[in-house]
């Protein structure tokens, strides 16, 4: 690792005062050395295909009629921007449970419909994300940020991964006009949404504090100097920790660090500074992954919010820098960072309503084209029950 992989420069000094040293690695180099966790890459194999179904369900909603649908001429002209290799029609007749074409004889051209089963998961999809507490969600984002603002453009990127409606701006934001604010941005046609200055000095508690806790609650031997300033630990199956490795992990736990959302404090450049910022930086990693319905995000995504939460550091090294806390997945052409800790044998260990309706698509995806006349029951049994585990899925 290089960010973690430090080195102790001050010997005669305070043992926590790190800084880190870089490898002479490219970043390709570095994603490509990282220990493989299978678990997370099978679920992410399977995620790649979602992906593009959930691309394409967008585009059919998105017609405002009372049966919306999109012509395969339009999703060809698209292919390539969704990535579909094989075509557009070859990829709708892999998931005939999700899709169902159909020629228009007034138009002369086959068409693509969502089937009854799919139409279902999205409306449970919709009230699911009705039901959660979205204000609060949004309002502990921009707290992140120093200036307690973002842009409207960053947040549009993450708005499914945040569980917000997709008509957000109107739904939320103007309906919670004493909370938020949108303003023009310093570029043309660009907006920055704000709280409010009642908001400001609202207080959150990080999501890693109720680990803390219960750690100290469950062990009361445990070393509540490592645990004050620690994140939980969970690595790669494999991955070999040597002994100067742990004892360099043990010595980072114990860095006091400015959480995700309290003020940044001093500006002045020291090398006590550089590893606390460090450290702050994999704190607002982990919290925004908190926020997150599946606690996973394109790395991409976050990058666009490393001004706004003053974060100087690349996202994708300082993810590959603590396999502990996330793990990379290359996976479907994008690099996807998780939270460790939120899952166990490919699922979330608290999964909440919205998370459980998008795994209802994703069984649908899994299914394929195996067996339509027999699993058509099947296919409306997934619409109404939950599938807890990858260990559980049917075999393409």
């Amino acid at each position: 690792m290089r960010i973690l992989t430090i080195k102790m420069i001050l010997k005669h000094q305070n043992p926590c005062q790190i800084i880190c040293s870089r490898s002479k690695t490219s970043s390709a180099q570095y994603v490509a050395s990282r220990v493989r966790d299978h678990t997370f890459e099978k679920l992410m194999d399977k995620y790649k295909n979602l992906l593009k179904v959930i691309a394409i369900q967008d585009l059919i909603l998105a017609n405002p009629t009372n049966n919306p649908s999109v012509s395969l001429d339009f999703l060809s002209k698209l292919s390539q921007k969704l990535h579909l290799n094989r075509g557009a029609a070859s990829f709708l007749r892999k998931y005939p449970h999700i899709f169902h074409i159909f020629y228009d004889p007034n138009k002369s051209q086959p068409f693509c419909r969502l089937t009854d089963v799919a139409v279902d998961i999205s409306r449970q999809e919709a009230e699911a994300i009705n039901a959660l507490p979205v204000v609060d969600r949004l309002v502990r984002l921009l707290s992140m940020s120093t200036t307690k603002s973002l842009p409207l453009r960053a947040v549009f990127k993450v708005w499914r991964e945040l569980g917000l409606p997709n008509d957000f701006e109107d739904s939320i934001i103007a309906r919670n006009s004493h909370i938020f604010k949108l303003s023009a941005g310093h570029e043309l046609n660009t907006h920055i949404l704000k709280l409010t200055e009642e908001m400001h000095d609202k207080s959150f508690v990080a999501s890693v504090e109720n680990w803390r806790v219960m750690e100290c609650c469950k062990d009361c031997t445990v070393d509540r100097t490592e645990i004050q300033y620690g994140f939980k630990h969970c690595y790669p199956p494999g991955m070999r920790l040597s002994k100067d490795f742990k004892a360099k992990v043990k010595e980072w736990q114990r860095f006091p660090y400015v959480g995700p959302y309290e003020g940044m404090g001093e500006k002045k450049r020291s090398k006590t500074r550089i590893m606390g910022l460090e450290k702050r930086a994999v704190a607002i990693v982990h919290e925004f992954l908190s926020l997150t319905v599946e606690r996973m995000v394109e790395v991409e995504k976050i990058s666009h919010f490393r001004k706004s939460f003053a974060v100087d550091l690349n996202v994708r090294d300082l993810v590959l820098d603590h396999p502990g806390i996330f793990y990379l997945s290359t996976k479907g052409k994008r690099h996807t960072v998780f939270l460790r800790e939120a899952y166990e044998r490919g699922c979330l260990i608290d999964p909440n309503p919205v998370y459980n309706v998008r795994r209802k698509l994703l069984d649908l995806v899994m299914l394929g084209r195996h067996s339509m006349q027999t699993n058509e029951l099947k296919s409306v049994e997934i619409c109404q029950t939950e599938k807890p585990c990858l260990h559980d899925e049917i075999k393409e």
